[in-house]
Parts: structure tokens; C-alpha cells; sequence
């Protein structure tokens, strides 16, 4: 009697435990939340850099504006000799 109970726990407890390990070790969607946290962490950073202003009162978010717009305006054009 003994050994059947003793039989039964270990099999209960074995799959129990084996449950458990596969429920940890579950990661879907994971990808999905580290994507959505870089976003953020990008979004937050280009809020804070166009709300900024630079010591000589020129708004930083329009300089970088501007010269992205130039750089995209100058794209195909020959370098220039400096």
C-alpha cells in the first residue's frame, strides 16, 4: 500500500514539476515587448532632443531638422571639395 502511494506522489510530482518548467520557460510575445521598449526608449529620446534648447537659444529639434532636410536635399549631388 505504501509503495503505490509512494508510486503515485512521484508521478504526480513529476509531471507537476515538468508543468512548471514548461510554463516558466514560455517566451512568446517576448520579442513583441522588447520591441515595444526600444520604441518607447526612442520615442522618448527624440521628445527630450526637439524639446531642448541649445545654450545659444536656437531650438535643437529644428537644427537636426534642417540638417537632416539638407542632407536628404543633397543626396545624388557631387561632394564638395573642402
Amino acid at each position: 500500500m505504501h509503495r503505490a502511494i509512494g508510486c503515485a506522489h512521484a508521478t504526480i510530482h513529476h509531471h507537476l514539476r515538468r508543468t512548471h518548467r514548461a510554463l516558466i520557460a514560455r517566451d512568446d510575445g517576448q520579442g513583441t515587448v522588447e520591441y515595444i521598449g526600444l520604441i518607447l526608449l526612442i520615442a522618448g529620446i527624440m521628445a527630450a532632443v526637439v524639446a531642448l534648447k541649445t545654450r545659444s537659444g536656437t531650438d535643437l529639434g529644428t537644427t537636426i531638422v534642417g540638417k537632416l532636410k539638407d542632407s536628404i536635399d543633397g543626396v545624388g549631388d557631387p561632394p564638395s571639395k573642402k
